[in-house]
């Protein structure tokens, strides 16, 4: 969790972008709570009976702060340390290089709260929360929902109308590692992890793109021990609005195997039409289509 934003800017450019009345970065973290420090930050040593050493508070310190820096050396110094670093580049430093970098800022004054814990999270490896509904949180999915995932498409009615997980476990993790950061990293969207409030894991769902179609589409799936309970809907019908006020999409599709008269039914309750059969893989699926209006 991210507690400490650390800037290490030239202080004509703190004074011009950042400490002027026209940027709200620094009220917005200091109102969620975020320790902001302008220059360098403190000795990462403490005393003790044996010495001067670096106890656990300095690998805390680290993992919960983020740095900011128009300084190429400082960059490479804190990436060196394996310290989550966020480069700025400038009117004077333009041409600044800085090798590696996920994301490099240069509108700084423009960035809010929102914008510097996704960078973070980003860089630490966390997920992000992408919504709530009255009983459920939509998160990014990470490694640990994998145990979760294979108990629910153990269910031979789960992988009925769509694709298994990989039988080897070693290859799942694999592949959400990458997914995590080619997918979420890239559009900033995907396929998530449904949760209850409680904390289990009944589910996924999300928006993604499917090769030779020009829609985002919906897809999803509830374990059977939380279906005919109202989820699929609650989390489903968020989720386009989510579409559609955040991502801006005008309009997305969904492919329903055919058989699958649950998942139809659901897309009809959505407010979706159906527009044609098409044919993936030897399989007949109905194209289902819902507009923004729809809403």
């Amino acid at each position: 969790m991210l507690r400490k934003v650390i800037l290490l800017i030239k202080e004509n450019i703190l004074q011009n972008h950042l400490l002027c009345g026209e940027s709200i970065l620094l009220d917005d973290l200091q109102q969620h709570g975020i320790e902001v420090n302008i220059g360098e930050e403190k000795q990462d040593t403490y005393p003790s009976d044996e010495g001067w050493i670096q106890p656990d508070k300095v690998q805390s310190d680290m993992e919960d702060t983020l740095y900011i820096t128009d300084s190429e050396t400082e960059y490479q110094a804190l990436k060196q340390q394996g310290k989550y670093v966020l480069p700025y580049r400038h009117e004077e430093n333009a041409q600044a290089v800085y090798p590696g970098a996920l994301y490099v800022i240069e509108q700084i004054e423009e960035l809010d709260f929102d914008a510097i814990d996704m960078v973070y999270r980003r860089l630490a490896g966390l997920p992000l929360d992408i919504l709530t509904t009255k009983r459920c949180v939509v998160r990014e999915t990470t490694v640990e929902d994998v145990d979760a995932f294979y108990r629910i498409y153990a269910e031979p009615e789960i992988t009925e109308y769509m694709e298994n997980l990989y039988a080897d476990r070693d290859e799942e993790i694999a592949y959400i590692k990458e997914y995590r950061e080619k997918v979420y990293g890239f559009y900033g969207y995907g396929m998530w992890t449904v949760l209850t409030k409680a904390g289990t894991v009944i589910g996924r769902a999300g928006i993604s793109w499917r090769e030779g179609f020009d829609l985002p589409e919906l897809g999803f799936v509830i374990g059977v021990p939380w279906q005919r309970q109202g989820y699929a809907y609650e989390v489903c019908r968020a989720i386009l609005d989510h579409a559609y006020k955040e991502l801006e999409f005008t309009q997305v599709q969904a492919l329903v195997m055919e058989g699958n008269e649950k998942s139809a039914a659901l897309c009809r309750k959505l407010g979706f039409k159906r527009e044609e059969n098409v044919v993936l893989e030897q399989e007949v699926y109905a194209l289902y289509q819902h507009f923004v209006m729809q809403l």
